[in-house]
């Protein structure tokens, strides 16, 4: 197939210089697609734990304060921060607010990280209350 030379071509990633608004945006699609996967696989489980009675939730804990169960719930609550904040600042540039690059790249580096310091905040009041 021959390309019209008249015809401008589409940009791509190595056209365009990678800035912190395209990181946000690609990591708004992928938070969202793992809330959506993941975190209503977890929900599902955690919910039929409770339906089980004690011992289907005591299962359900322990796998929740293993360790590796701790790092999927953090990951999860990030990703929920992520898509949170990434999502309100969609919802100023759908005002047409927030387009000009200084504020769209100090915005996109806000959501980053409001989202860490969100995601730590809630599991050192979570761990502490454990502990």
């Amino acid at each position: 197939m021959s390309r019209n030379p008249s015809r401008p071509l589409s940009p791509h990633l190595t056209v365009w210089r990678w800035g912190p608004g395209m990181l946000v945006s690609i990591l708004h699609r992928v938070t969202g697609g793992a809330l959506s996967v993941a975190g209503l696989a977890l929900l599902v489980w955690w919910l039929m734990a409770i339906a089980g009675g004690p011992a289907a939730y005591a299962d359900f804990a322990a796998a929740a304060r293993h360790p590796l169960g701790l790092v999927v719930l953090i990951g999860i609550s990030w990703a929920f921060f992520q898509h949170l904040l990434s999502g309100m600042r969609h919802l100023v540039l759908d005002t047409g607010a927030g387009y000009e690059l200084g504020t769209n790249k100090n915005w996109s580096i806000a959501t980053i990280f409001g989202s860490i310091a969100l995601t730590i905040a809630l599991w050192a009041k979570l761990l502490g209350a454990i502990a």
